[in-house]
C-alpha cells in the first residue's frame, strides 16, 4: 500500500498473506488484511481507486465474511458487523501489537557514568537515548510515511493531479449536459488583439441556487478542455448579477483545484466587466489568499470602452443587456476613443 501511494498508482492487487504451507490461521490473518488495508485507506486513500483481494475457493468464503466488518457497505451491514470486530484490532496502522516485538534502545547500554547503576540503567532502558542509532536517523519507514503525509515529489503529485483531471474530464464528456449549455453563461467568441481565443462567462445567466453545481463544473471542463490547450483570454460579465448568481468561494477553489496545469499556465488575462466594490474586495481575497498565480492576470474594467482597448468590438459577441447596461451608465460607445493594446 505505501508503494502503491507512492508510485500514484490508481490501483494494487493482493494476494492472501496466509497460507497452509506456512501454517498461520487464514481467519486471523484475513482480519489483519482487510483492517491493514481501511486504516491505510482512511489515512492515505485519496490516491487509490481500487484494491483487489485475489483468493481461492478456499478462502473466499472467510473474505466474504469478514468483508462487511471492515467495509460495511450500510449502515444496516455496520450495526450488524460491531459485536463480530474482534478486540484486538492492532495499531493505529492496523498491524498486530506484539509487546515482545517492542525494542527499547539505549544509548549506551552496559556503561555506567556514576555509582547510581540502577537508576542509571533504568534511564537508559526506559527512555530512547540521543544517540543517531537511537533516533533511528535514515528510517525507510519514517520517510515514507513523510511522503504519504503529503511529502510527495513534484512529479508524482502531478502525476495524481492528472489522473485526478481525466476522472473529472471523462465524466463531462460522458454526461448530459444540454441544460447547462442552455444558460448560455459560458462560450467561445473571437479572439483579442493578440490572436488569443476569448472565452465569455455571463455572471447574470448562471441561476446558481437552481443548478447542479457538479454539473456545471464538468461543463465547464468539458468546454475548456481544448481551448487551453494554446493561450486565452476571459471576460468576465458581472453586469446586473444578483446574490443567486454569486458563485461560492469554495466551488471555485475546488475548480482551480481539479482543472489541469494547462488553464492556469495558458490563460494570460481574466477581464472583470462591471465590478462592484464588493465583488473587487471578494476577487482581491480570493485570488491572494486561495488560489496562487491569478492575481496579477485580473483587470477590472468599469466599462466597455476599456474592453474595446483589448478585444475589438466585432470579435466579441455581449449580451444585449450588457450592452444597454453599459450605454445607459457610461454612454454610448465611441470607436475613435479605443485604441489598441
Amino acid at each position: 500500500m505505501q508503494l502503491a501511494a507512492e508510485q500514484s498508482m490508481a490501483s494494487v492487487g493482493f494476494c492472501v498473506v496466509s497460507t497452509t504451507k506456512r501454517g498461520y490461521p487464514l481467519e486471523d490473518a484475513t482480519h489483519i488484511a482487510l483492517r491493514t488495508v481501511r486504516r491505510f485507506l482512511e489515512n492515505h486513500g485519496n490516491s487509490i481507486e481500487t484494491v483487489v483481494f485475489t483468493v481461492t475457493d478456499t478462502e473466499e468464503p472467510v473474505y466474504k465474511k469478514l468483508l462487511p466488518l471492515y467495509y460495511p457497505r450500510s449502515e444496516e451491514e455496520e450495526k450488524a458487523s460491531l459485536p463480530l470486530i474482534p478486540a484486538d484490532i492492532g495499531n493505529s496502522e492496523g498491524e498486530p501489537v506484539v509487546p515482545e516485538r517492542q525494542i527499547r534502545i539505549a544509548e549506551k547500554p552496559g556503561t555506567l557514568e556514576d555509582d547510581s547503576e540502577e537508576e542509571s540503567l533504568e534511564s537508559d532502558l526506559g527512555q530512547v537515548g540521543n544517540h543517531a542509532f537511537a533516533r533511528m536517523e535514515g528510517d525507510v519507514d519514517k520517510q515514507r510515511k513523510q511522503i504519504l503525509q503529503g511529502q510527495l515529489s513534484e512529479a508524482a503529485m502531478h502525476k495524481q493531479h492528472q489522473r485526478n483531471y481525466n476522472r473529472w474530464l471523462c465524466r463531462a464528456r460522458a454526461e448530459d449536459l444540454s441544460d447547462i449549455a442552455a444558460l448560455k453563461a459560458l462560450y467561445q467568441t473571437g479572439v483579442d488583439m493578440c490572436g488569443r481565443t476569448v472565452m465569455v462567462l455571463v455572471g447574470r445567466n448562471i441561476p446558481v441556487t437552481l443548478i447542479d453545481i457538479e454539473k456545471a463544473l464538468l461543463y465547464f471542463i468539458h468546454v475548456m478542455d481544448h481551448i487551453t490547450v494554446k493561450e486565452y483570454v476571459m471576460v468576465y460579465f458581472h453586469t446586473l448579477t444578483g446574490e443567486h448568481n454569486h458563485l461560492d468561494s469554495g466551488f471555485l477553489k475546488n475548480l482551480y483545484d481539479i482543472v489541469d496545469t494547462k488553464f492556469k499556465k495558458n490563460l494570460k488575462a481574466f477581464y472583470f466587466v462591471h465590478p462592484t466594490f464588493r465583488s473587487k474586495v471578494s476577487t482581491w481575497f480570493f485570488t491572494t489568499f486561495s488560489v496562487s498565480g491569478m492575481k496579477d492576470k485580473v483587470r477590472y474594467l468599469d466599462n466597455l470602452q476599456q474592453l474595446f482597448t483589448c478585444i475589438k468590438p466585432e470579435q466579441i459577441d455581449i449580451p444585449p443587456f450588457v450592452l444597454e447596461y453599459d450605454a445607459r451608465v457610461n454612454g454610448p460607445y465611441l470607436p475613435s476613443q479605443s485604441s489598441s493594446l
